[in-house]
């Protein structure tokens, strides 16, 4: 099973040169504003792709879906699984997704630092194989330019609980790659610099059996 993953795209998803594969996944912020129109514009492109299973979980710029949380079912296209602290199972490989960060409550799906945060991952399952969330955890790719880590603290210490083969993330545009620690492959696939320019490619798990 090939798994493609891309985030932080902020509109700019119709300059990306995506690849085959079974599975792709956006570990959020595909928009700017989190308008309507952005959103719109986004799913149909997402929809539009070949790959047979596509992965959604928001970030903090996507303000209209969380607005809209009572209503996914009307909003996402058939063929796009957006995960809300939910999972599935996909040729036997469990997913997961939280599309929560730790910070400011004026940003789409935050939430405060601390046991909110730890609330939050003690819904990830013990048998999770591949993690998806928009915050990368504490220590873990997630640096400003200026070194201060990002992270959420409280995930790092999930991770440690769970151990997922893989964790998919964004959030930090510098951060850019993939690390693999213990038994953990950490993504984060954000694919726009911090000046918001394209300069990422889509990053591919090919590990997983079909």
């Amino acid at each position: 099973m090939k798994v493609i993953c891309i985030a932080d795209t902020h509109n700019k998803q119709e300059d990306i040169i995506v690849p085959p594969g079974d599975v792709i996944i956006h570990a959020g912020d595909f928009s700017e504003a989190g308008t309507k129109k952005e959103t719109q514009e986004f799913l149909e492109w997402f929809a539009s792709l070949p790959h047979k299973h596509k992965l959604l979980v928001p970030g903090n710029h996507d303000f209209y879906l969380e607005k809209h949380l009572t209503s996914l079912d009307k909003i996402i296209p058939a063929g796009i699984h957006c995960l809300i602290n939910t999972g599935l199972v996909i040729n036997n490989v469990k997913f997961w997704g939280s599309p929560f960060t730790p910070g400011d409550s004026n940003w789409a799906f935050t939430k405060p630092r601390g046991r909110e945060m730890r609330e939050c991952w003690d819904l990830i399952p013990e048998d999770v194989e591949l993690l998806i969330t928009h915050t990368p955890p504490y220590g873990i790719l997630d640096q400003l330019d200026n070194k201060k880590h990002l992270g959420c603290e409280q995930l790092t210490s999930r991770l440690k609980e769970v151990k997922p083969s893989y964790h998919i993330f964004g959030h930090i545009h510098h951060e850019y790659g993939i690390v693999k620690i213990k038994e953990t492959v950490f993504v984060n696939a954000a694919l726009l610099d911090d000046r918001y320019r394209l300069i990422n490619s889509p990053l591919t798990i090919h590990h997983f059996p079909s």
